[in-house]
Formats: C-alpha cells, sequence, structure tokens
C-alpha cells in the first residue's frame, strides 16, 4: 500500500468491476456505507465530450465515526464523506481512498485526531484485502 499526504493508494490485479465490487464488500465489513456514486468518465463525457478510461468515485461514510466527527465539529461535513476512488492505471487498477486525518490537520481540532485515525485504521484494514 503507499500512503501520500492525501490519500492511500493499492495496485491490484482485479478488474476494474471485480475491484469495485471487493472494496464495497470490504468497506462494509468496516462498517462504511456508500452514499454517493459517481461515473467520472460518464459525466465527462456529457458535459464536456471528453473521453477517459473508467473511473469511479465512491462516497464512503462510517455513520457512527461520521456522528463523532460531526458531534465534534458541525463544519466537519464539508470534507465528508471518505471518497473512494477506483481507475485503472498502466495494465493494473487503482483503489485509492482519502486520508481522513486531513480532517484534523485541516481544522487545526486535535478533538478529531481520534475519529480521524479510526476511520483511517478501517480504510486500511479496507484496502488490504485488495492488495496483491
Amino acid at each position: 500500500m503507499e500512503a501520500h499526504s492525501y490519500g492511500m493508494t493499492v495496485h491490484t490485479n482485479l478488474s476494474m468491476e471485480a475491484a469495485e465490487a471487493a472494496i464495497r464488500a470490504a468497506l462494509a465489513e468496516q462498517g462504511f456505507g456508500i452514499l454517493t456514486e459517481i461515473d467520472v468518465a460518464e459525466t465527462l463525457k456529457k458535459k464536456i465530450d471528453v473521453t477517459r478510461a473508467p473511473y469511479r468515485i465512491l462516497g464512503a461514510c462510517n455513520p457512527i465515526l461520521a456522528n463523532q466527527a460531526l458531534e465534534i465539529e458541525e463544519g466537519i461535513g464539508l470534507l465528508l464523506p471518505c471518497n473512494v476512488a477506483v481507475y485503472e492505471s498502466g495494465g493494473n487498477t487503482i483503489v485509492a481512498a482519502m486520508e481522513p486525518e486531513l480532517m484534523s490537520a485541516v481544522t487545526d481540532n486535535p478533538a478529531l485526531a481520534e475519529v480521524a485515525s479510526e476511520a483511517k485504521r478501517r480504510l486500511i484494514l479496507a484496502l488490504s484485502t485488495l492488495e496483491n
């Protein structure tokens, strides 16, 4: 698994469809539901007539953790849900999740650190099920 300042990434040999199904199942096991789904390639084709490789963004939310974060700082909803991107690149399928600890870093609210850390732990567990 690769870590970046804004996310965590896994490369897999699974097809994009299989990887998406697998990450959905793994997220569910970690208490996340999918609130939103964005088909980026379809949207770009419709809006600006650009053809690109398939790219999907899943808005994953763990309701318990989201509620805790909102109780600490109501405005944190601007940084929710945790986006998970699924796309193909270089012959592999990439599954990437946002870095939840950005919530506490952006807000400078140390009370969010524990919630963000738990969200990160659960996202790492979900992503790790896809590692080759």
